[in-house]
C-alpha cells in the first residue's frame, strides 16, 4: 500500500489513510496480516502540507512501483503536482494496481488521464469543476465513492473514511472492516455497501431522535412483517404525519429504510453463515428467495450466491 504526497496535500484524508491501513490499525489487530504502508513522495524533497507545514516523505516514487494499491489524497494545487507523480500513477494502472483517490484527489487521476471514459465522484463543491475540465469523465454528485474496480473515488472529507472501509472490507471481511470502524468510532458501513455506485447514504439515528426508539425495535425484528402503520402507531403518529416526518428529517422513506436494514442483514449473514439462501431470506424478512434476490440485486448490484462467494469469512487454512 503507497500513499502518494505532494504540495498542498490535504492533512485530514491522508491521516485517514495513514491511520486505517498503517501501524496504528496493525497495532491493535496483531492477528491480522496488515497492509505495509509507504509514504511516497517525487524526488526526496519536502512536501509542503496543506496547513502550513511540511513533511518529508520517507519513500521516493519507486514505492508506488511496489504497491499493489494506491492511495490518492487531495491537493489544493494541482497544478504543482510533479509529472512524475502522474507518470508513476499511470504505470501503476497499467501493470493492474488499484487507485484509490480521496475527496478531490479525483482531480490527479483525472489529470493523469485515468478516469477519461469513468464515473468517478469528488467533494460535491468540487463535482461541476470536476466535470468542466475533464468533459470525458462523468461525474456523479450524489454518492459518497465509485468502485470501478481498478480505481476508486470518493466524495469529501468523510467518504474519504468510508472508501477506505469499503477497501478493508474487500480485502479481509466485514468483520474486519466493522471492528476497525468501532476502533474509529464511525458507523462499520454507511449505505451502499459493496454495490459499484453508491446510493446517498440512509442516516443512522443517535438516541435524541424521535424514530431511535422505534428504529431500534425494527432491527431487531427485521425477519417480521412490519408495515409503516405500525411504526407510526409505535411513535404515536398517523400513517400520513409518521411518513412525512420520516422523510422530511432523513431524506428517506419508511419503507427504503427497512429495506436497506434487510439488505445490510442479509449480507451479513450471507458472510458469517452457510445457511440457505432461502432461510437467510426468512430471516431477513424477504420470505423468498426470490424477493431477496431482487431486492439484493437492486442495492448491491450482485447476487446473493456471488456475494457470497466473493465476501464470506472463511477460517484461515
Amino acid at each position: 500500500m503507497a500513499v502518494v504526497v505532494y504540495d498542498g496535500v490535504s492533512p485530514f484524508e491522508l491521516g485517514v489513510a495513514c491511520d486505517v491501513f498503517g501501524a496504528s490499525s496493525a497495532r491493535v489487530m496483531p492477528e491480522v496480516p496488515w497492509y505495509r504502508l509507504s509514504v511516497c513522495g517525487a524526488g526526496g524533497a519536502p512536501v509542503r502540507v496543506d496547513g502550513g507545514y511540511e513533511m518529508v516523505p520517507p519513500c521516493g516514487l519507486e514505492g508506488i512501483s511496489r504497491a499493489d494499491t494506491v492511495v490518492v489524497p487531495p491537493t489544493e494545487r494541482l497544478a504543482l503536482v510533479p509529472p512524475a507523480v502522474l507518470g508513476a500513477l499511470r504505470r501503476a494502472q497499467a501493470r493492474g494496481c488499484r487507485i484509490v483517490s480521496l475527496c478531490t484527489g479525483a482531480f490527479v487521476l483525472a489529470e493523469a488521464g485515468m478516469l477519461d471514459g469513468r464515473r468517478a465522484t469528488t467533494h460535491w463543491s468540487e463535482c461541476d469543476e470536476l466535470a468542466r475540465r475533464y468533459p470525458h469523465v462523468t461525474v456523479d454528485p450524489g454518492v459518497l465513492y465509485v468502485d470501478g474496480g481498478d480505481i476508486l473515488t470518493s466524495a469529501g472529507s468523510a467518504a474519504s473514511i468510508d472508501l477506505c472501509l469499503h477497501v478493508v472490507r474487500q480485502d479481509y471481511g466485514s468483520a474486519i472492516a466493522n471492528r476497525l470502524a468501532r476502533l474509529l468510532v464511525v458507523p462499520p458501513q454507511r449505505d451502499g455497501g459493496q454495490a459499484q455506485f453508491i446510493d446517498t447514504p440512509v442516516p443512522s439515528f443517535d438516541s435524541s431522535d424521535m424514530f431511535a426508539d422505534t428504529l431500534a425495535w425494527v432491527q431487531e425484528h427485521l425477519n417480521e412483517a412490519v408495515t409503516v402503520t405500525e411504526l407510526a402507531a409505535r411513535c404515536a403518529m398517523s400513517p400520513r404525519t409518521f411518513a412525512r416526518r420520516f422523510l422530511a428529517s432523513t431524506g428517506t422513506t419508511p419503507h427504503r429504510w427497512l429495506q436497506r436494514q434487510r439488505v445490510h442483514l442479509a449480507q451479513q449473514l450471507l458472510e458469517s453463515t452457510d445457511l440457505p439462501i432461502e432461510v437467510v431470506a426468512q430471516n431477513t424478512g424477504f420470505c423468498t428467495a426470490g424477493n431477496l434476490r431482487k431486492h439484493f440485486s437492486r442495492t448491491v448490484h450482485t447476487s446473493p450466491q456471488a456475494y457470497r462467494r466473493t465476501f464470506q469469512v472463511r477460517p484461515p487454512s
